[in-house]
């Protein structure tokens, strides 16, 4: 501090002081409109002031839900930027919590009456929201998009994933089961659904780190897998080398609409979340295209409810700005409208949200522990925030049921 400004502080010790004071005033201005809004569960807030409230009815409990405000900005980033706002002040190490998946569990059961009450405040600007709608998944941008996150680096996702690199809902049969034994599960239930017979050729698109084409291989029948992410790319051809099958396998660095050939079977692994709305008709017109009459595909998708898609569709979110630039979640219903349009029926095999809440548990765990090993790559503290933050954030929409996973089985007539 300069002389100057100390000689201006001592001359005028009220301002600061005052100033927090307002900003506590608004602050649980806010909170006491927000208890009136709630009806399940309850949020202890702790301002920087070390003032607290209690945001819901009753008493402090031990079970609450607790946020810390480390800084007054975490409040007005909320403010102008909405949940996205939020994200940014947690990252930046401005808002705090012991359990930021109870957080957002409150907000969740609370989440319709507490944006009533928020009367417009705390919600998603236009400019994040033309971020997200310039990122879209043409040719060269499902490229960009793809690399801004499975590019990270093959050692980072092997840090902390299971031995078998796949990186998508595990299905556990019950809660003590580790991660490598409900993915391996998972990867099992895939090739049941396909039903597959000797000499089937399957077209995977979306072949993440090579996991399910090795599965399927090993079955004895041939896979075309393509993939636009470099890393995974090599890793996979390295992986499929390693294992004698690159006879049966042949990986691919190629877009989903640039695909050749008829196939057996398709299968898709949360791939379509990339895809874009403006290009479902496309990538489904693709699964049509490559089927061969009487042949099925199988797609494992993330969803959410029919009831909230037009409210989700308006805004961008966390995962579309920081996590999976251009992505978009599906509906049920869009996935079995998206079907018929090209001709396909649309069945559900199975849905396993509490599996996906368990999975990003695991992964979160597996991320903690690897955290120094990750510095070490270049990672930073903000980078770490993030991440933690994407885990708990899906973790909570999983566990209260805002969105779900399953496979569905899309087949063509013969």
């Amino acid at each position: 501090m300069s002389e100057h400004d100390a000689v201006r502080r001592s001359s005028f010790p009220w301002r600061g002081s005052d100033l927090a004071r307002h900003r506590d005033r608004v602050i649980l201005r806010a909170c006491r409109a927000a208890t009136r809004a709630v009806s399940d569960g309850r949020l202890r807030l702790t301002l920087p002031s070390g003032e607290t409230a209690v945001i819901g009815p009753g008493a402090p409990a031990a079970n609450d839900a607790c946020l810390t405000l480390v800084s007054f900005k975490a409040f007005f980033k909320a403010l102008s930027r909405g949940s996205i706002g939020f994200a940014d002040a947690y990252m930046a190490g401005e808002v705090k919590s012991p359990d930021l998946v109870a957080v957002f569990r409150f907000y969740l059961a609370n989440k319709a009456r507490l944006e009533r009450a928020g009367r417009g405040h705390f919600k998603v600007r236009r400019p994040d929201k033309l971020w997200h709608t310039k990122r879209d998944n043409s040719r060269d941008g499902s490229r960009r998009n793809i690399a801004a996150h499975y590019d990270l680096g093959n050692a980072f996702y092997a840090a902390w994933l299971d031995a078998s690199m796949t990186y998508s809902s595990a299905i556990y049969r019950n809660p003590t089961e580790t991660l490598e034994a409900a993915q391996a599960h998972k990867l099992d239930r895939i090739v049941a659904a396909l039903d597959l017979k000797p000499g089937m050729h399957v077209l995977e698109i979306g072949c993440g780190w090579g996991a399910l084409c090795e599965r399927i291989a090993r079955k004895g029948v041939r896979v075309t897998a393509v993939t636009v992410s470099a890393e995974q790319f090599a890793y996979t051809r390295a992986r499929i080398a390693d294992a004698g099958l690159a006879d049966q396998v042949d990986i691919q660095f190629r877009d989903y609409r640039d695909i050749a050939g008829v196939y057996d079977r398709v299968v898709s692994i949360e791939m379509i979340e990339a895809v874009g709305e403006a290009h479902w008709p496309t990538y489904f017109g693709a699964v049509a295209a490559h089927l061969k009459p009487g042949g099925h595909a199988v797609l494992q998708a993330i969803t959410m409810d029919d009831a909230n898609f037009a409210s989700y569709r308006r805004k961008a979110d966390f995962i579309q700005r920081y996590i999976f630039p251009g992505g978009m979640l599906m509906t049920p219903g869009h996935m079995d409208r998206q079907s018929r349009a090209v001709g396909l029926s649309c069945d559900t095999v199975e849905t396993f949200g509490a599996s996906y809440a368990a999975t990003l548990r695991a992964w979160r765990e597996r991320f903690e522990a690897a955290w120094p090993a990750l510095m070490r790559l270049g990672f930073d503290e903000r980078f770490r925030l993030m991440w933690l933050y994407y885990f708990m954030y899906c973790e909570a929409g999983f566990d209260a049921g805002a969105t779900d996973v399953g496979l569905y089985r899309v087949a063509k007539p013969a």
